[in-house]
């Protein structure tokens, strides 16, 4: 009898051990269902006149719609434009839009982004030329204390405002390694600072039918046509709209422009002559921002030799999509500009960045992602040497495009590990 008791002592108590693990299992399950999704601002959206500004945006909402699916997006957005607008409701429908600013005393007024600012667990500051939006974050530390990081920026000067701001990040993800030199140089150091490039490199919309619309119009065959962007060496702001410059820096942009505009694009028209004459194929020029448009016959198509100009086809200004769905069909790009060869990799298309020293250190984000076959230091390059190395890619073109097919997989291996510190966080 006693043997008996004990042993159905012990089946109860293994009975009831089981029960409670089933029941604590199931429970846990019910907290996980039930864990609120986290809320994320995000500010971003610099100016709308830069179809690569403007890509930043859906770009890193697509990082963090893949890679942090359960969690809620508002969007404080800098610039406004009812086609930008428009063009992320159509693909982004579950993100709300905030537009306001921030006062002299780094407060916000805007009864929408004081709801945002209640609301939202985390703030990320957006892809970008620098920290644009400091008095955004600023106000954020100052009117919450919750926790903030930066994705994909460069940083080229830090200001004392700047560092102490900085040194409150719980994330710096710049978008190149040339600023974690910087950082570490003014004693901003840690495992929260690392390389994570432009959410550029993640945009992946299209507009499909203005883009074969296009296409159609010109006779612009697949793969038949590559595409050239032209650039001066400053981006010629006071005539785009009203800046603070004073008159010794708006006669250093136009002294430096006019000295380096017809050498620089010299170059480029070098390659464009060498592809039509060997290839019979076309040429388009088209812009990443507006006032290129402004530059096109100056300095790509009127220099031309006679026999190559009938092969040649101009593009007014267009949005991120548009020119997505038009490069996703070219067989290379050509660019002065750094952002139209990030779109035309995301489709997998060639492209070559041709750098002029005053566009920043953000270069160097493509010699961190191994792309130094396809980035040229213009004041170093020759013609003839962009021309060789747009024929190689034509000689050997599967291969070429697997080279920028396996560039966009690691930039998003690298995305995929930012959001998981960001998770963390």
């Amino acid at each position: 009898m006693k043997n008996y008791n004990q042993m159905n002592r012990r089946k109860s108590l293994k009975y009831l051990s089981v029960l409670f693990i089933s029941s604590l299992i199931a429970s846990c399950g019910e907290r996980k269902s039930d864990k609120k999704p986290l809320t994320i601002l995000l500010v971003s959206g610099w100016q709308d006149v830069n179809i690569g500004d403007i890509a930043h945006t859906p770009g890193l909402l697509h990082v963090l719609e893949k890679y942090l699916p359960e969690e809620r997006i508002i969007l404080w957005k800098r610039s406004k434009s009812e086609q930008v607008e428009q063009l992320l409701k159509k693909n982004f429908p579950k993100v709300d839009i905030l537009y306001g600013s921030v006062d002299a005393e780094k407060k916000v007024n805007d009864p929408g982004l004081l709801k945002a600012f209640e609301e939202a667990d985390i703030m990320i500051h957006g892809s970008g030329p620098s920290v644009v939006g400091q008095d955004n974050l600023e106000a954020w530390v100052q009117s919450t204390q919750k926790p903030f990081g930066i994705f994909g920026v460069t940083i080229q000067n830090i200001t004392n405002s700047l560092g102490e701001l900085l040194s409150k990040a719980s994330f710096i993800y710049t978008r190149e390694t040339a600023s974690i030199d910087v950082l570490n140089s003014q004693g901003i150091k840690g495992d929260h600072i690392f390389f994570a490039p432009d959410a550029t490199f993640h945009f992946h919309l299209k507009d499909e039918a203005k883009g074969q619309a296009f296409l159609e119009k010109h006779g612009l065959e697949d793969q038949k046509f590559i595409c050239v962007i032209p650039r001066l060496r400053f981006t010629p702001y006071h005539k785009i709209r009203q800046v603070n410059w004073t008159e010794d820096k708006i006669r250093e942009v136009e002294e430096t422009n006019s000295k380096y505009k017809e050498l620089d694009h010299a170059k480029l028209r070098e390659a464009m002559t060498r592809w039509v004459r060997e290839t019979g194929f076309k040429v388009l020029i088209c812009p990443e921002m507006t006032y290129q448009v402004d530059i096109m016959d100056e300095l790509l198509l009127d220099p031309l030799p006679e026999d190559v100009k009938p092969n040649v086809v101009k593009r007014g200004y267009w949005l991120p999509d548009e020119a997505a769905s038009v490069y996703a069909k070219a067989h290379s790009v050509l660019s002065f500009e750094c952002h139209s060869p990030i779109i035309a990799l995301t489709t997998g298309v060639p492209a070559m960045y041709l750098r002029q020293p005053q566009d920043t250190i953000k270069g160097q984000m493509y010699y961190d992602l191994d792309l130094t076959d396809w980035i040229f230091e213009i004041d170093e390059t020759e013609g003839i040497q962009i021309a060789d190395r747009l024929m190689k890619i034509h000689d050997n073109y599967p291969h070429a495009q697997q080279n920028a097919v396996g560039v966009i997989h690691k930039a998003s291996e690298i995305y995929k590990k930012a959001c998981q510190s960001i998770s963390r966080v």
